[in-house]
């Protein structure tokens, strides 16, 4: 599924999401719309070059991070669990269920997961940056996540959104719910403030 196009300006300056970033755990039962979903994934991975360089930093341009979506109430998406592919700025479902219990009961019970109407996660394929930078590149690929995450919580705040990082969960539950290899690393649920 083709998303809509992301924007390139807002009414919120860098410094101004700068200064009201804050990790928010709670959220609004209400959806989400495909536009805001769209200018999350964008803000995470999205590319900036025709070349393929993205709107984050990586070690030889590698891109060892692949961004899934857990939506769960999103206008016009059904609940399920998508991979974003930044090529051509889309998503494509992998699983046509609502995921958020199992991915709640892999976070060691945090709720926010389940009530977040839509949630990140991000993964990791060390080998695209490990078989060039050798043990060092697993090193690289948890600086470009850290930038990966607060481009999502800069945009979030630009689109009234709250989220926060979650890095506490169980690898292996995490990997199985959704039926992935990559490895996961953080977790981002995001919903209406």
């Amino acid at each position: 599924m083709k998303l809509p196009k992301a924007k390139f300006s807002s009414q919120t300056s860098v410094e101004e999401a700068l200064l009201s970033r804050r990790s928010i755990r709670a959220y609004r039962k209400d959806f989400l719309t495909i536009e805001q979903i769209s200018q999350l994934l964008w803000a995470a991975q999205g590319t900036t070059e025709k070349w393929g360089g993205r709107t984050a930093p990586s070690a030889g341009a590698l891109y060892p991070l692949e961004i899934y979506l857990l939506a769960g109430e999103i206008e016009g998406l059904e609940p399920g669990l998508y991979h974003y592919r930044p090529a051509d700025h889309s998503i494509s479902q992998i699983q046509v269920r609502d995921l958020r219990s199992e991915i709640t009961e892999a976070s060691l019970g945090q709720d926010q997961i389940l009530k977040a109407p839509a949630t990140l996660i991000i993964a990791a394929i060390y080998e695209r940056t490990t078989r060039k930078y050798g043990e060092r590149g697993v090193r690289y690929v948890h600086q470009e996540v850290g930038s990966v995450c607060q481009n999502v919580h800069l945009q979030a705040e630009s689109l009234s959104l709250g989220t926060v990082w979650i890095g506490a969960f169980d690898d292996q539950d995490v990997k199985e719910a959704l039926g992935i290899s990559e490895e996961p690393l953080a977790i981002m649920p995001v919903g209406k403030k």
